[in-house]
């Protein structure tokens, strides 16, 4: 293709110096920068494409040998004439599909200390099964390739052909992931399919990970280590504690549209390395360590939990993730993020309104422009003024795109409200004054066959309490994470407990904002199960999960309680009686505006 030689060859020259033409004949090609952004100045179909194992210093599959991670590298055909580039890298368990194994079964009975939990029975997954593709491809590869960057791909421990053992999340898949950066810089090993040693003289060692889903959980958890050369990374949909992926407040609660499934079920469906048989005691583990009848936090947890470690991160961070994420949750994005700007880290965040999906699908040419000049700013150097632009993107209702200082909104504050009664219809839910008095108790009956949604749109039930504000007078902004501090009581000594915001339009129809839920024998730690004596009030908080969501002028707010909620709790047989004392009982919003703000739009 002469054009893209022609091309290479500008690129060359507007990335040197001004040199004598000898010496220029001879300088390797460069990278081109225009406006803060690397230029498509290279044919992504002219690359070096080639397969490495890199040993990685963990033996998960107690073969007494070290793992080896397979990754294979995509890299501009320059850099075999001393072009040095920086590395994009997606770290993967899902190159070579997955299996069908079964879920959990979630109609079971709650676990009661010293009675145990139903048997269970196992259903079928549905995650999918997809073939092995090699060579491995990636949406964003030729964008990066043909501006001076190289791609490489890395197969999780005990997918494709890695070795090792898929452990979900764990410190043995971190290190595989993180072997992949150490190898670029020199400290790790690796060789060919032959045998042979292999380096990476072409690489900078200057790195970016990025991905979406468990290919953007691996960059959370890669640069929780802190290690060299990881220069930044671009989380998408990503989970930054695995715990609360699959439990919440001591109650086991399922990623959004997968009940049933755990740790040991995701693993056992990306286990797709040749020898099947080495994993099975380590899978077998997972089952037994995950604990799914206490759904207690645990040292299993703990391993998974990326936060801990925020510390460490010198990466900077581009988060992104779904407002209506119901799968990778939105908390999962939130603490992180603001952990990371507690500990000084760079970052930014792009708040979307669809669900588990890449920027790239809603809005490509803006968020190609962002990450190009994130990377062009992190790998390459360029002084492009991405870091001072504004922290967060956030796109609303209406699906506009608003540009603001940080998140959540830097003027939101907590604001009281009160379900006052009528719960079993619609009760009141008061901006100003609690219910006075003491003992003002309604009651509702858990049924978990009912869905929330069936829950709200009926106009009385037995099954939830339900209390709204009257129709807002203006817009309300909520920017953050409500909470609810209830005061319980309990017919039995096991129930969940489930809390929904919902948006009620005028016309009658609602819908979901944020919903939490809680284990009340983990009222105190969700380390710690405690026994609940039936007939005694019980202070249960519940955090919803964090949102950034505008309630229209003329639609109404509304609190619900129920206890279990059939998409995402344990569903154990209906009846179970819930006790709800509105005297001691308040929701806490995060308006933006703050109270001020809330008066003015009731």
């Amino acid at each position: 293709m002469r054009s893209a030689r022609f091309a290479v060859l500008f690129a060359a020259v507007l990335a040197l110096p001004l040199v004598p033409s000898a010496a220029l004949a001879d300088a390797p090609p460069g990278p081109v920068f225009s406006d803060g952004q690397a230029q498509p100045v290279f044919d992504p179909a002219d690359v070096v494409r080639e397969d490495v194992w890199v040993t990685a210093p963990v033996d998960s599959d107690h073969d007494g040998k070290d793992d080896l991670v397979h990754a294979q590298v995509v890299r501009p055909r320059a850099t075999t004439q001393g072009m040095k580039v920086p590395v994009v890298y997606q770290a993967s368990p899902y190159y070579a599909g997955g299996n069908d194994i079964p879920n959990h079964d979630v109609d079971v009975e709650l676990y009661v200390p010293g009675r145990g939990q139903g048997p269970e029975a196992s259903r079928t997954a549905s995650r999918g099964v997809g073939p092995y593709a090699s060579p491995i491809r990636w949406a964003y590869q030729d964008y990066f390739t043909s501006r001076g960057f190289a791609v490489v791909y890395g197969e999780s421990l005990g997918t494709g052909q890695s070795t090792g053992c898929p452990t979900t999340g764990d410190v043995n898949e971190t290190v595989g992931a993180r072997s992949v950066i150490d190898w670029l810089n020199g400290r790790a090993a690796a060789r060919d399919a032959g045998g042979k040693a292999v380096g990476a003289a072409w690489s900078t060692g200057r790195t970016g990970m990025m991905g979406v889903s468990y290919n953007g959980t691996l960059p959370n958890a890669v640069a929780s280590t802190g290690v060299e050369g990881l220069e930044t990374i671009v989380p998408i949909a990503a989970i930054s504690n695995w715990y609360e992926y699959y439990r919440n407040a001591g109650a086991v609660v399922a990623a959004g549209g997968y009940q049933g499934e755990d740790a040991d079920v995701l693993a056992g469906y990306v286990y797709s390395r040749a020898d099947r048989t080495i994993c099975r005691p380590v899978l077998d583990g997972l089952t037994a360590d995950q604990d799914r009848v206490t759904g207690d936090y645990s040292r299993f947890w703990d391993v998974r939990n990326y936060r801990n470690d925020v510390g460490k991160v010198r990466a900077s961070v581009l988060a992104v993730h779904g407002l209506n994420d119901w799968n990778v949750k939105t908390d999962q994005v939130a603490q992180w993020y603001a952990a990371l700007r507690q500990h000084g880290v760079e970052h930014k965040i792009w708040l979307h309104q669809a669900a588990h999906a890449d920027p790239i699908s809603l809005r490509r040419d803006v968020w190609l422009t962002t990450l190009n000049k994130w990377m062009s700013h992190y790998l390459y150097g360029v002084d492009n003024g991405i870091q001072h632009e504004p922290k967060a993107t956030i796109q609303r209702e209406d699906k506009s795109w608003v540009d603001e200082p940080d998140w959540p909104a830097p003027d939101t504050a907590d604001v009281k409200a009160y379900p006052w009664p009528g719960g079993g219809a619609k009760g009141t839910l008061d901006l100003r004054n609690p219910v006075p008095g003491s003992g003002n108790v309604e009651r509702l009956a858990d049924d978990a066959s009912k869905t929330v949604e069936q829950l709200a749109g009926a106009p009385s039930s037995g099954n939830r309490l339900l209390y709204a504000t009257s129709p807002s007078k203006q817009p309300l902004r909520l920017s953050g994470t409500a909470k609810a501090d209830l005061a319980l009581s309990f017919d039995r000594p096991a129930a969940n407990v489930t809390v929904v915001l919902l948006d009620r339009a005028p016309d009658g129809s609602s819908h979901v904002i944020s919903r939490g839920w809680a284990d009340p024998q983990n009222r105190h730690d969700p380390a710690r199960t405690e026994p609940i004596t039936p007939g005694q009030t019980y202070r249960i908080g519940v955090e919803l999960m964090p949102k950034d969501y505008v309630l229209a002028a003329g639609h109404r707010l509304e609190f619900l309680l129920a206890s279990s909620d059939h998409d995402f709790t344990l569903r154990p047989k209906p009846g179970a009686g819930l006790a709800l004392d509105l005297t001691r009982t308040s929701v806490t919003l995060p308006v933006t505006g703050g109270k001020a703000a809330l008066r003015s739009a009731f």
